[in-house]
């Protein structure tokens, strides 16, 4: 499994930004597929996450602002950032997993994943 985020940058508030990961070596089918992020000084936390049969998970802060998607033919995930804020800045990750080994309602721990990319920077500007 190998995952590789970019389309992260500066961008001002009140823009949108699509952040892609290049996501490989796995059936989609059967994994699940999540993106984390982490600001400075605080721990990583879930944003959304989408299963195989296109089932999605959005956190609080994800809910109605983010939009995860996959292109299993691409070999690619996204996450769609509408509306960005400045507490919207972090390093985003995602991160991929069998979804047959992630618990009920555990969709967006940490724990939860074992595969990572090494993430990519969003800085949102005012």
């Amino acid at each position: 499994v190998q995952l590789a985020e970019f389309g992260g940058g500066l961008v001002q508030a009140g823009g949108s930004l699509r952040l892609s990961c290049a996501a490989s070596g796995f059936n989609y089918r059967v994994y699940a597929i999540s993106w984390f992020r982490q600001a400075p000084g605080k721990e990583r936390e879930g944003v959304d996450a989408i299963g195989g049969e296109g089932q999605t998970w959005y956190s609080e802060s994800g809910k109605g602002r983010f939009t995860i998607s996959t292109d299993s033919a691409k070999n690619m995930a996204y996450l769609q950032i509408h509306t960005l804020y400045t507490e919207d800045t972090a390093v985003y990750y995602c991160a991929a997993d069998r979804i047959d080994e992630i618990m009920g309602g555990e969709e967006l721990r940490e724990w939860s994943y074992d595969y990572w990319g090494q993430g990519t920077q969003v800085t949102v500007s005012s």
